[in-house]
Parts: structure tokens; C-alpha cells; sequence
């Protein structure tokens, strides 16, 4: 007998019994599925914005709440910001290589709900009228 089959990959990791891996997932999905880094994602995949440019892009968005969100970013390894020696200093946000690989599923997801939006909508207008009293 020979062994021929010796690349065997082992049984998957059992998650940690304090849960502290779920807790560190948690605090990405709350960062990639915040509203706000979801638009900024997209708006950035065509490439490097100022700062005013998301700004004026993104429809509600508050300048605190853009600065946050891009500080955030790039805190994750999401984002890059490049200050340019001007006068005034000109700022660029950019998607890092994890921040492309994101892009992507954003993306769909993006356009998944735009696809499915008059379903949703239906279904929350079918589920108030069941439970209006």
C-alpha cells in the first residue's frame, strides 16, 4: 500500500468558545455594512475623489458624518487619503486592493436591492397593513 492521497485538508476551526472572533467579525460588517461607507465604496470604484467631491455625490450625507466614515475607512485598511503639497492642500480618497475586493460585493449587493426594491416595498406595505390597529 502507498499513501496517494496525502493533501487532506483538516476539519474547518471551531470558533473560539469566548465568541471573541465573532465580535471581531462583528466590528468589520458593522463597518462595511454602515450606509454611509457602503456609498463611499461605490462612489470611489471609478477611482481617487476629493473630499467635496463625495461630498456633493452622496445625497445626505453631513461633512462630520463624511469625515467619519472616511476616517473610519481608512483605519480598516480600506481607504487611502494623499495629501498633495498645494495651496490650498489638496486631499484624495482612494480604495485601497482590500478596499477593491470589497467593491465588488458592495456592488452586487447594491444592485440587488435596487432590483428587488419593489418587492421589498411591497412586502413592507403588506406586513403594516396586517399589523395596523
Amino acid at each position: 500500500m502507498r499513501p496517494e492521497n496525502i493533501d487532506v485538508t483538516g476539519p474547518s476551526p471551531r470558533p473560539s468558545p469566548d465568541h471573541s472572533d465573532c465580535r471581531a467579525v462583528a466590528s468589520v460588517l458593522s463597518r462595511v455594512g454602515d450606509k454611509w461607507s457602503v456609498f463611499v465604496i461605490m462612489m470611489l470604484i471609478d477611482g481617487p475623489k476629493r473630499f467635496n467631491e463625495l461630498k456633493r455625490m452622496i445625497n445626505g450625507i453631513s461633512q462630520r458624518m463624511l469625515t467619519l466614515t472616511l476616517r473610519g475607512l481608512e483605519r480598516d485598511g480600506l481607504v487611502t487619503r494623499t495629501v498633495f503639497p498645494t495651496i490650498p492642500p489638496r486631499v484624495d480618497y482612494e480604495l485601497t486592493d482590500l478596499g477593491r475586493g470589497l467593491a465588488e460585493p458592495v456592488k452586487a449587493l447594491g444592485q440587488w436591492a435596487f432590483t428587488h426594491l419593489p418587492e421589498i416595498e411591497g412586502a413592507r406595505q403588506d406586513f403594516d397593513t396586517r399589523n395596523a390597529e
